[in-house]
Order: structure tokens, then sequence, then C-alpha cells
């Protein structure tokens, strides 16, 4: 007698997203099948393997990927049942049958279930990212669906072409084969598609911008800035430049900072983007501006009041609105203190980062500084690089602003 369940295997990271597996057993014999789905603990009950209710209702979302698992189970149990009336047969004869069958599954139906995957994890961002692409790669095979084995590199030349001539920028393009390459090869990794290395011949690299930093003379006109009066920009100008003291901090990192993130000494959060960890050591101007919000979000769980909701899809809505708006206010602010090009979010990430260089701050120390853990030259100096080393480096720069 077989037995199919849904399981879990959590993340040996506290509080990261864990992957679902099928898991088989019969007697003493198991077997595991794989799969690209993953939940934050809090949303699965491996007690009962399948998502976790909240209140008396299941997410949409959470319900379509529980909807897939529905499925996957019944088409399990629906193998299991054929081969037992056909006698003897192995476990792994079962996976085999099942990733067979998954093999049927189409180019579009394939990326269209990572975007779901995605928005159970609460990528929101990511999840948009994957559905502009798919928006675009749907209107180019012009709405029809192919199986995933056409994804061929004549395919994706075409499609490169075709982004072309509608005068899609070089990056662009490549934003948007970086994506399809990486949803290609997740269905290679689960064997739904042998790799064909379709992506060899389209650019999927990053053309440089123009200079986004600023000099620091425009940060010194920003800091003093009169704005007593004019809160909206106040709260703007005062976000900006606390994502320069935060060593270039992102704005929806400063969005969801949360108070318990904050303590006397450090503030402790994890990238958004990269997931990692960093932890900054608490400077005065850094304490001013959080103790400025604190009156204004007595009850919320964050430091700033950009995101008030605790529903993480009504919550990253807010945090979107939010950022334009914050975007917004910067223009104007660049407008006030002279800046002759527009004055916006990433600029304050730039300039910490054009400022560490130009006070001779060592690449690997900004690197770090910046929680950029996916450059190999900031991999192999951060076994050896301490907090404190990085610390006392933004406080040089803090210092040079008279902070």
């Amino acid at each position: 007698m077989v037995t199919v369940k849904a399981k879990m295997r959590m993340s040996t990271i506290q509080e990261a997203t864990g992957t679902i597996y099928y898991q088989l057993t019969r007697w003493d014999e198991i077997k595991w099948i794989p799969t690209d789905m993953k939940f934050l603990p809090r949303q699965w009950d491996d007690e009962k393997g399948c998502v976790r209710l909240q209140g008396n209702n299941l997410d949409p979302v959470l319900q379509q990927v529980q909807d897939k698992i529905d499925a996957d189970m019944e088409t399990l149990g629906g193998i299991v049942r054929m081969l037992e009336s056909g006698g003897v047969f192995s476990l792994e004869e079962v996976a085999r049958r099942f990733r067979a069958m998954a093999r049927n599954t189409t180019l579009l139906t394939y990326f269209g279930q990572q975007i779901v995957y995605l928005k159970a994890r609460e990528k929101f961002g990511t999840a948009r990212n994957y559905q502009r692409t798919l928006n675009s790669f749907s209107c180019f095979l012009q709405g029809r669906d192919i199986p995933l084995d056409a994804c061929t590199e004549s395919l994706i030349v075409a499609y490169d072409d075709w982004l072309s001539l509608r005068n899609v920028v070089r990056n662009t393009r490549s934003f948007y084969m970086r994506i399809l390459r990486a949803v290609y090869n997740k269905a290679v990794k689960q064997g739904l598609v042998r790799q064909g290395l379709p992506f060899l011949e389209v650019y999927t690299g990053v053309d440089f911008t123009r200079k986004r930093a600023m000099d620091e003379t425009y940060l010194v006109r920003l800091i003093h800035l009169d704005l007593e009066n004019r809160p909206s920009l106040r709260l703007a100008r005062d976000a900006f430049l606390f994502s320069y003291y935060m060593r270039g901090m992102s704005f929806v990192d400063i969005a969801y900072l949360k108070k318990t993130d904050v303590s006397q000494e450090t503030i402790t959060y994890v990238r958004k983007k990269t997931g990692q960890r960093l932890s900054i050591h608490m400077e005065p101007c850094m304490k001013d501006i959080i103790q400025r919000y604190s009156r204004l979000t007595p009850e919320s769980p964050y430091v700033f009041p950009f995101v008030t909701n605790d529903e993480a899809e009504q919550a990253f809505a807010q945090y979107q609105n939010s950022l334009g708006r914050f975007n917004r206010l910067l223009k104007r602010l660049g407008k006030i203190i002279g800046l002759s090009k527009p004055l916006s979010s990433y600029m304050a990430r730039h300039t910490w980062a054009n400022s560490a260089r130009e006070h001779n701050i060592p690449l690997p120390v900004i690197s770090a500084g910046m929680g950029h853990s996916s450059e190999k030259t900031t991999r192999i100096y951060l076994a050896s690089l301490e907090n404190s080393v990085i610390d006392k480096a933004n406080r040089l720069l803090l210092a040079s602003l008279g902070q």
C-alpha cells in the first residue's frame, strides 16, 4: 500500500521559505518528488499537508497553489492505483510517470504557475516583473501556448528581434530575457525539459546607465532645508537621507522596516531584493529621524508611515503607491536644491557608493556595506570583514556631512 503526502522541507534559515515536496511511502521504502513550490513556514500546515487557513478563509493566491497540490495528489494517486492493478512496481516508477505527465505542461502555463508561486511567497515585486515579461512574450506568441521544448534558440532570437523592431531598449530586452531564462532553467531543473541553451545568442547583461550619484554639496543642502511647515516634503527628504545614512538602504526596505528591527545600538534588517541580513550601527542622525516619526506610527509595527496594512498584498500596494509619491516629492526637492537632474530614490544608494569611493574606502568595504552578496569580490572579503569596519566607514561619510 503506497501513501502519498505533501510535505515541506524547512529552510535552515529561520523564517525563510521552505520547499514543498511529495513523499511516497511503502513499508520502509520512501521516495521524494521535489517541486518548485515554496511557502513561508506560517503559511503551511505540515500536519495536514496543506496550505494553512488564515482565519476561516484561504488567500486566493494560496488557493491556486493548493489547487495545484490537490491536482498533483490526485494524479499521483491515479498512477499508484493503475500500477497496483498491474502487479509489482517501484516507487521510482511512480515518480517517473508523474514527471512524464508533468512534461506535458506548456510554456505559458508553466510561466503563469511561477507567478502564482511567487505571490504565494509574498514576492510581489518579482511576480509583477514576471507578469510583465509573460505579457510581452505572450503578445509575441499572439496568445498561442507552446510546449516547453519549443523554447529554442531560434524562437528566443526571433523574440529579441521582435522586441527590437518595437524600439524596446537593450536593457529592457535583457531584463525580459533573464526572466525567461530563469523560468526555463526551473523547468530544466524539474526535469520537465532538456537543457537546450536557447539564450546563448541574445544579450542578457546590463548596460551602464547614466550616472545616478550626486555631489555631497547637494546632500548638505537637503539636510539644511527648512521644511517644518511642509510635512510631505520633509518625510520624503528624511527618508532619502535615512537611505544614505543606512549605506544606501532601498526604499522598499525603509518602507517595511519594523520597530523590532531597531535597537539602541543597531538596525538589523533583511534586504527584500537578496534576502541578505544587514546589521548597521545606530548613528545619532538615524536615531533623530526614527524618533521624529514614532509619534505618527504609535499603533503600527513599522518605523515609517509608508505601509500600514497587515495583509501582504495590500501592504505591497501601499508600498507601490508610497514609492510613486516619494519619487514625485523627490523631484520637487531636487529642484529646490538646484539639482540639474531628477532626484530619485535610487540616487541615495548610488551617492553613498560614489562618496565612499571618493573618500578612498576600499571596494570590498563598499560592496559589503551595500549588501552586494552576489558579487564574487564581496564573497571573498565578507568572511573576514567585520561589521565594525563597515560601520567605521559609514561614520566617516556621515562626519563629512556634519552628522
